[in-house]
């Protein structure tokens, strides 16, 4: 457990990343593909390569639905998304929440999907690396989140299909104090709900 979750309860999370709205750390040079877990949480399965089973990751899920990454947690699996998933993970700059010309070629293929798929609805999650205050990486990943929000919305995706969540530091998909690990960390990860056609 983090030093936050000894201090706050799974509930008090999602309140406090509710009501932070706020800002994560980062640094973006041969930003990764996608986010693995190095060290998964005790309990997790695992493929090689750090993937997580799809199987695992959608079991009790409805048809059309991703396990977001508190979801994960709460079931001690690794919070990564799958390699396979259309909608991929954006990557930042340490301390940073701008969009990069990477980040937003990913986006423009999301919001093509999403486009497609006028019933899905996805929630951005916002995440940081561990340096930093609690505080300070809920604002950060609020403000990672809203970016990717914005971004969609410029491209046509209707707002009321989005949500955005931060994370901060809590839910880290790699738990290795290095630089290679905080990158992976420093991320928006994309979860969908609602009916939709194709693979995630």
């Amino acid at each position: 457990m983090t030093k936050f979750f000894k201090h706050v309860g799974y509930g008090s999370l999602v309140v406090a990343a509710v009501v932070a709205s706020a800002s994560c750390s980062t640094t973006k040079e041969n930003k990764p593909i996608t986010a693995t877990a190095t060290n998964p949480t005790p309990g997790s399965q695992v493929r090689p390569g750090g993937q997580k089973s799809q199987a695992l990751s959608d079991r009790n899920l409805p048809s059309g639905q991703d396990q977001s990454s508190l979801d994960a947690l709460r079931r001690g699996e690794a919070p990564n998304t799958a390699r396979e998933s259309v909608l991929k993970d954006v990557y930042f700059d340490f301390d940073r929440y701008n969009l990069d010309d990477d980040d937003r070629a990913i986006l423009r293929a999301d919001a093509e999907w999403l486009k497609k798929n006028p019933a899905a609805r996805v929630q951005i999650e916002g995440h940081c690396d561990e340096r930093g205050t609690s505080e300070y990486n809920l604002a950060l990943g609020a403000k990672r989140a809203q970016a990717a929000k914005d971004y969609l919305v410029t491209l046509g995706v209707t707002e009321n299909r989005l949500s955005t969540i931060s994370y901060g530091e809590e839910i880290p998909v790699c738990r290795d104090a290095t630089e290679s690990c905080w990158k992976e960390n420093r991320r928006d990860r994309f979860v969908r709900s609602g009916g939709a056609k194709g693979t995630f």
